[in-house]
């Protein structure tokens, strides 16, 4: 059984006091998540005060990026083993605005992905189409190939440590979402590929997230779909009583 992981990716949104007091909020509302996994993804400069916060808690601690190398003359870079000493469990690699705003390539994300990985850490890989992509009929090959670019030289061992995260570009704040049909659909389509790649059996055991302006009143019917097994929250996730209705889903 996939267990469903709601991540919050906060961006560069809050100062450490905010997030302190968000999480802080989260944690005394927070309630039963035994059958669902709850991840936070701060700013790097929030992560050393939320690890003590989140120690004992049913509160993940995840990273938003990585530089693929241990050490050395990086400047603003932050290495894998860096968000593992600070307490992180997970880290985003290829997040669409990685991709668009800052043109990380797919063999750049699949470094980072490796990287994450050597370091006892899971990746969230995030892949998705643009609008034009999309427009022109090719968001399922551009999703395929980021998929099979992403998780390149990944053994199927390691795959178990992975999660996938569809998050259509063109739904990334802009208050769109993909139909429950359509986001169901290129999860599937994902799930294939996985299959493809390594087994059915594997592949039925990885989870996959949508990503894409979810907010409390569509997460419902998005988490009744048989291949959606958590969602990436964006600015939902930025206030305390949106994510804990997303967290606490009603499929």
């Amino acid at each position: 059984m996939r267990i469903p992981l709601l991540a919050g990716n906060w961006k560069m949104y809050k100062t450490i006091g905010e997030a302190v007091d968000l999480v802080e909020a989260l944690l005394r509302d927070l309630g039963d998540t035994s059958d669902r996994e709850v991840l936070v993804c701060p700013p790097y400069t929030a992560l050393h005060a939320l690890s003590s916060l989140l120690q004992e808690t049913p509160i993940a601690l995840g990273a938003q990026d990585v530089y693929p190398e241990p050490q050395g003359a990086f400047t603003g870079a932050i290495a894998p083993g860096m968000l593992a000493d600070v307490g992180c469990r997970y880290v985003i690699v290829g997040h669409s605005e990685r991709r668009h705003v800052f043109g990380e390539g797919d063999a750049l994300i699949n470094r980072k992905l490796h990287a994450v990985l050597g370091s006892g850490l899971r990746p969230i890989l995030c892949v998705g189409e643009t609008k034009p992509q999309r427009d022109a009929g090719e968001a399922e090959a551009v999703v395929v190939s980021q998929v099979r670019a992403g998780l390149a030289g990944v053994e199927a061992g390691a795959l178990g440590n992975c999660v996938i995260a569809y998050e259509p570009v063109w739904a990334i704040g802009t208050g769109d979402t993909a139909t429950p049909a359509d986001a169901q659909a290129m999860h599937a389509t994902i799930r294939g590929t996985l299959a493809e790649l390594y087994d059915r059996e594997i592949a039925d055991t990885i989870r996959i997230q949508y990503g894409g302006s979810v907010k409390p009143d569509n997460v419902d019917e998005l988490m009744r779909q048989p291949d959606i097994d958590g969602a990436l929250v964006g600015g939902a996730s930025l206030k305390a009583d949106s994510f804990l209705r997303i967290v606490h889903f009603k499929a």
